[in-house]
């Protein structure tokens, strides 16, 4: 069965004033659009991957046929990303994590601010496009790292909780060059209950 685009679980101006509509409308309906055409056009031949998870995909990407591989690691990668991005958003977002969460972010990064200066970084230092993450490693530690492109933690056997797209689209019409500046308003949109039910599931 083919993938299909989520729907977004919010108006595209809920997230305004740190995320514009007009972003949200591109970034969803025509960026994430495309990763999933394209995704599909992929997959055309590579028919044992028919009905699997796209999770279950990007964790073997061994069993993907060498010719179409890295267009289902851009991809797909773009899918999973992305679909993983407009959940752990909202419109009332912000504030600081609860809980089990807030006890291993402590655990981890000191406190939130900690963790918080940490992803900044990763985004902020990553050359070029790509993401910063909070991820579940193997061990079930909290780590923060950021790739490439649309490269996923998925497929070297980490559980993404939290997402952060830095590649220029997802900020450029509203902050231009301005990538830190995005970032530190980022975090007045994050779904830290959608983040504590991620990491509850995973761990």
């Amino acid at each position: 069965m083919a993938f299909e685009l989520p729907p977004l679980p919010y108006d595209y101006s809920a997230l305004e004033p740190h995320i514009d509509t007009q972003t949200m409308q591109i970034h969803h309906d025509k960026h994430h659009a495309a990763y999933v055409t394209n995704l599909n056009k992929a997959l055309e031949s590579a028919p044992d991957a028919a009905g699997k998870s796209i999770d279950a995909i990007l964790a073997d990407l061994n069993a993907v046929p060498d010719n179409v591989r890295q267009a289902v690691i851009n991809n797909g990668g773009g899918h999973y990303n992305h679909t993983l991005f407009w959940e752990i958003m909202g419109p009332k977002g912000g504030g600081e994590p609860k809980g089990d969460l807030a006890k291993a972010i402590e655990a981890n990064f000191g406190n939130y601010e900690g963790l918080r200066e940490k992803m900044n970084n990763a985004g902020l230092t990553r050359f070029g496009s790509g993401w910063a993450w909070l991820v579940l490693d193997k061990d079930g530690k909290l780590q923060v790292l950021s790739t490439a492109n649309q490269d996923c933690p998925v497929s070297t056997g980490q559980k993404p909780l939290v997402g952060i797209d830095v590649w220029e689209h997802a900020y450029y019409l509203k902050y231009q060059n301005r990538r830190g500046d995005y970032l530190s308003a980022w975090w007045n949109v994050i779904n830290w209950d959608a983040v504590a039910a991620r990491y509850a599931k995973l761990k």
